[in-house]
């Protein structure tokens, strides 16, 4: 008895000493561990947000005009059925009719908001990405995606995608739909369209549907007539369309942009 009593002390102890030793074990690496350099930076601990995917945070301002000519823009476009926005890169064409767009399909007013645009590249093409149809086509329409993120949510964005709330596709892909009411378009980059494209486009405008138009006639990538230039001087004056065209001064991109297109659009001299 005397025995067993004396091997379970001694066990006792020896798990003591080793619990002992494993602590002294792991405070030595403690310290070690703080010992180390300090140009060793832990990124996790600088900001949880890295662990997630980035979206713009959703803005709970209503879309406000940054200048007298985005005002005339988005009154033309709310109170036209077909607006044309023209004009040079970075005047906030694409992001009003987004805005208004998502805040029409917020509100209830429209159930579908249609993104679609040519699919043409300087010397690329849909087939050389990878991917369906779909994950070809996100490339072209990212940058609307991140108008309605910060319109609606990323979270919206993604349901609305998946029932088909919000549609992207080629405008290749239009033939033969109708642009019913209830219904918000935008035709973005249209300066990339032939007339034919063009014209296929307008016709699949239904009743009290919303239609927007947006491209630079000066920066068309490709050959021969341009379908939005060809549009905006057969239509001008056609009751409820509008045509709007923004100017250099217009641009709120930055002061920068406005520069650089100064210097590439220089006006030809007579």
């Amino acid at each position: 008895m005397a025995k067993k009593s004396h091997a379970r002390r001694s066990a006792n102890h020896q798990h003591f000493d080793d619990n002992n030793y494993s602590t002294s074990r792991h405070k030595s690496r403690k310290n070690q561990h703080q010992r180390t350099d300090d140009n060793i930076v832990d990124l996790k601990s600088r900001s949880q947000q890295l662990e997630t995917a980035y979206s713009p945070p959703r803005s709970p301002q209503p879309l406000r005009a940054k200048t007298k000519s985005q005002q005339e823009y988005i009154h033309a476009i709310n109170t036209h059925m077909l607006t044309f926005g023209i004009g040079p890169a970075g005047t906030g064409k694409s992001y009003c009719a987004g805005a208004l767009a998502a805040e029409a399909l917020e509100s209830g007013r429209i159930e579908r908001i249609i993104l679609t645009r040519p699919a043409v590249e300087s010397g690329e093409n849909l087939g050389f990405l990878p991917g369906d149809l779909d994950e070809k086509f996100s490339v072209y329409i990212d940058a609307f995606r991140d108008i309605l993120n910060e319109r609606l949510g990323a979270g919206t964005v993604d349901y609305c995608l998946r029932h088909g709330r919000i549609v992207a596709a080629p405008l290749a892909f239009m033939r033969g739909k109708t642009f019913n009411s209830k219904t918000f378009v935008i035709l973005d980059e249209a300066q990339n369209t032939s007339p034919a494209q063009m014209k296929m486009f307008l016709t699949r405008i239904g009743e009290d549907c919303k239609v927007v138009i947006n491209g630079d006639i000066k920066q068309s990538d490709i050959r021969g007539p341009n379908g939005l230039a060809d549009a905006v001087e057969r239509l001008q004056g056609l009751p409820n369309v509008y045509v709007h065209e923004f100017e250099r001064e217009d641009i709120v991109r930055s002061g920068l942009v406005r520069d650089i297109i100064d210097r590439y659009e220089v006006p030809e001299e007579s």
